[in-house]
């Protein structure tokens, strides 16, 4: 006759316990995640925002450095802005604003509309955007999509 020995081990119960507590772990933390990418879109639409501010602040500053009122372009780093006359706000387009702009990575820009330019960050919706009026040189949000 053969003796039975004492196998070690997890039970089913404990097992199951591990599994229950796993998913109430992971239905805490998938919300998280979820908020922290919106949360990094929020910020991205705000960077761009920021940068856009700054290249039409500094097109401006070297438009009024020139001193000729009549000029339509400004140099900045080598590369030609189209510009305003009398004003120095960079153009709605991709040779004005877009040429003040370093970097556009992440994000789709959309020249249609020179008085409302949008720059939407990849995974975004149409309320996930900075705006631009090459009119009036204002840079905008709208983060509620985001």
């Amino acid at each position: 006759m053969r003796l039975l020995k004492s196998e070690s081990g997890f039970t089913m119960i404990e097992l199951v316990v591990v599994i229950v507590i796993l998913g109430i772990l992971a239905a805490f933390a998938v919300p998280q995640f979820a908020n922290l990418r919106a949360e990094a879109r929020t910020a991205a639409v705000n960077g761009m925002a920021a940068g856009l501010r700054s290249g039409v602040a500094v097109a401006r500053a070297k438009y009024q450095v020139v001193n000729n009122l009549a000029a339509t372009t400004v140099d900045m780093d080598g590369n030609t802005v189209d510009v305003a006359a009398a004003t120095g706000i960079p153009a709605g387009t991709a040779a004005g604003i877009g040429t003040t702009l370093q970097d556009m990575s992440g994000f789709t820009a959309d020249y249609t509309v020179a008085t409302a330019v949008t720059f939407q960050p990849a995974g975004g919706s149409v309320t996930c955007q900075a705006t631009y009026n090459g009119t009036t040189g204002v840079v905008g949000t709208s983060i509620g999509g985001c």
